[in-house]
């Protein structure tokens, strides 16, 4: 047999030993007898490198170091879920949900496992890139270290598509954390405080080495890509398994909502008797065209919804509240607790929200409180113990004025919390709003990091976010823990972010209710900063989805001197606030005026195009169909109801064809 031969078969076999091993829990050969042919093919390799394959078994030891990780964007985006807590909250989200599309609701029922997320791309069988969750929109490539995890599937098998992602879950199970924290222990080392941390930090590590000692398992549920040939969600889980993925077992396809609860009220009992940590269940419309019609929030997919399980609550002593001042200058009062265990982590604070939330619970200093992990993961307080309250307590009486520069608290009518209106000379308002504008969905300025911009600020470089242009390396360099490279990339960083386009400058302004989607809907409308800086408040309640409250913080964030002499800096400093050739030569006033709904599937371009051509012409994309609907874009499968529905109101259907030669 030839030595390539030789190699292949070795290495088939090797993966093939560790899928049953690893995925499927049966082991079909003995520990000794795979490390004897995983130690032959390591020879074979190092004797014949141009052989060498870096998906081979034998590189799931590790080795690799990567000292920064490489930021990569997402192809597509990775959402949060929105959550629900009760069976009201699911209720209400089917009742929703139904009025959106047409046909009966399959539900795929999953269990929401507590660990890091991730997305891994194969292309032609292969893993290529695996990047962590981040913001969603860009995170982390661990490739190396997440080749050393034996769940991972270097190698697919079957009849997999050529490319696609698919997403999950780094977890590390119990038993494997609880021998992690023996060793720890016997070593005289500070024990892991919970599975979840410690499988996200794994994740970091710089050496691979070091994240192949570690028991972690990667469970996936979500397949993502174009022309999959999938149809619906339960199905891509049984091609999942086949094709070599840890898929977990639990997952059940309930014909209703009450075979939903049904699996939601047996696992909150049984769930603890899994491996791994679980905080809830994962509800999913079944048919993929039925979330296709769905769609997303800014935030979440529709068609998906996250059951928690009621938090694990504890009670402790308050010892004080103390008072944080935000960006914007709202006040939030924070509890001080005797420190207690709480979901697996030590909690010392939590959040008291406002003024009215503290009257309402009648929270007081030295009082016995029930603290929850809200969603398991923010430590809030639900109330006190009246029986523990000691004879001599008082009354708990709110700020009158900024704990950091005295000035005193306003509240406007109708508002929950206390501001404090010194916008230019609170310092924790100014380091807020710099690290705002710095931050990964704003300017993305590398180098720079919260730290930094507090020292910047109390070293008095700079004390708004114009001043960053002006920074020099000669005076960063003498800064705490400021390097020469560091300095040299924090300049770089500040150059490099005057090419962010227009939508997240205006977006890193921070201007109050502005935030990311209405950054977008406004620089479209407007196209630059001037013609914003310029309209009324009546003009821009007419702007679709601006309401009367952004409206008013606009006008009044642009009838500040201060604010219009920062913007004048930023222009003079190349800063970008207009949208660039390109992106105004791709906008039209074709549809304006036009109210789409896009219902079915299309052959030439996907849905998601076909909405984006229509919000880049002018038009508005609309999700249900109503007497405002000017015309729905009909492709292959739309549902009967939508049809009727269109056919009583009067609305005329045109083809994919014909919108696009609407548009030329």
């Amino acid at each position: 047999m030839d030595i390539k031969k030789q190699i292949d078969n070795l290495r088939n076999e090797l993966r093939e030993h560790n899928y049953n091993y690893y995925v499927l829990d049966n082991a079909t050969i003995s520990d000794y007898e795979f490390d004897i042919k995983l130690k032959q093919l390591q020879e074979l390799e190092l004797k014949y490198p141009e052989f060498f394959d870096a998906n081979s078994p034998t590189q799931r030891v590790g080795g690799e170091v990567t000292k920064n990780f490489e930021t990569t964007v997402h192809e597509y985006r990775m959402y949060s879920l929105d959550n629900s807590y009760s069976k009201e909250d699911l209720l209400d989200w089917e009742t929703r949900i139904k009025k959106l599309v047409d046909g009966d609701l399959q539900y795929t029922c999953e269990l929401k496992y507590d660990g890091a997320s991730i997305s891994l791309t194969y292309e032609n069988g292969q893993l290529v890139k695996a990047v962590t969750r981040g913001d969603g929109f860009q995170g982390d490539n661990v490739t190396a270290n997440i080749k050393t995890i034996k769940s991972v599937p270097l190698q697919l098998k079957g009849n997999y598509p050529p490319k696609f992602d698919i997403r999950g879950e780094i977890v590390l199970p119990f038993e494997g954390f609880h021998k992690m924290n023996e060793e720890r222990i016997e070593i005289g080392e500070e024990p892991y405080r919970n599975p979840r941390n410690t499988a996200s930090g794994s994740l970091k590590l710089q050496d691979s080495a070091e994240v192949a000692k570690r028991p972690l398992e990667c469970l996936l549920f979500n397949i993502t890509g174009t022309n999959l040939g999938i149809r619906t969600q339960y199905e891509s889980l049984e091609m999942a398994r086949q094709w070599g993925f840890k898929v977990p077992e639990a997952a059940k396809l309930a014909s209703n909502i009450e075979e939903v609860f049904e699996f939601i009220e047996y696992w909150d009992v049984n769930r603890h008797n899994l491996p791994y940590e679980t905080d809830g269940v994962v509800i999913k419309v079944n048919n993929l065209q039925q979330q296709e019609e769905l769609g997303y929030t800014a935030k979440a997919p529709r068609w998906a919804m996250a059951y928690k399980f009621k938090a694990e609550q504890v009670s402790t002593r308050l010892n004080s509240i103390t008072y944080q001042v935000g960006r914007t200058g709202a006040i939030t009062p924070v509890a001080n607790l005797e420190p207690v265990e709480l979901a697996g982590t030590t909690v010392k604070r939590a959040s008291l929200h406002n003024a009215d939330q503290i009257e309402k619970l009648d929270i007081r200093v030295g009082d016995e409180v029930y603290v929850e992990k809200g969603g398991e993961i923010i430590p809030k307080i639900l109330g006190v113990d009246l029986s523990k309250r000691p004879a001599d307590s008082q009354s708990t009486c709110y700020v009158t004025e900024c704990p950091e520069c005295k000035t005193p608290l306003v509240r406007q009518d109708g508002e929950a919390q206390h501001y404090c209106p010194n916008y230019n000379g609170c310092n924790p308002q100014i380091i807020g709003r710099i690290q705002h504008f710095i931050s990964r969905k704003a300017m993305d300025i590398d180098g720079l990091g919260g730290e930094t911009v507090a020292l910047l600020v109390n070293e008095g470089l700079i004390r708004n976010y114009s001043d960053l242009y002006e920074l020099t390396k000669t005076q960063i360099i003498p800064l705490e823990r400021m390097a020469d490279k560091s300095a040299d990339n924090l300049i770089k960083g500040i150059e490099a972010s005057k090419n962010i386009p227009f939508e997240r400058v205006l977006y890193a302004l921070g201007i109050r209710y502005v935030g990311e989607t209405v950054a977008k809907k406004l620089a479209k409308h407007y196209k630059s900063i001037e013609a914003l800086a310029n309209a009324t408040e009546e003009e821009l309640v007419n702007v679709d989805e601006i309401g009367v409250k952004i409206a008013e913080s606009v006008i009044a964030f642009f009838a500040a001197e201060e604010n219009i002499e920062i913007i004048n800096r930023l222009k003079d400093f190349g800063v970008r606030l207009e949208l660039s050739e390109e992106q105004l030569s791709a906008q039209t006033d074709k549809l304006k005026g036009d109210i789409v709904v896009v219902s079915g599937v299309f052959h030439k371009v996907s849905r998601n195009e076909l909405k984006k051509l229509i919000e880049d012409n002018g038009g508005k994309v609309s999700s249900s169909i109503s007497s405002k609907t000017s015309y729905i874009i009909a492709g292959d499968n739309m549902g009967p109801s939508k049809k009727e529905k269109a056919e009583k109101l009067g609305v005329s259907l045109i083809s994919e064809d014909l919108f696009l030669q609407k548009l030329n």
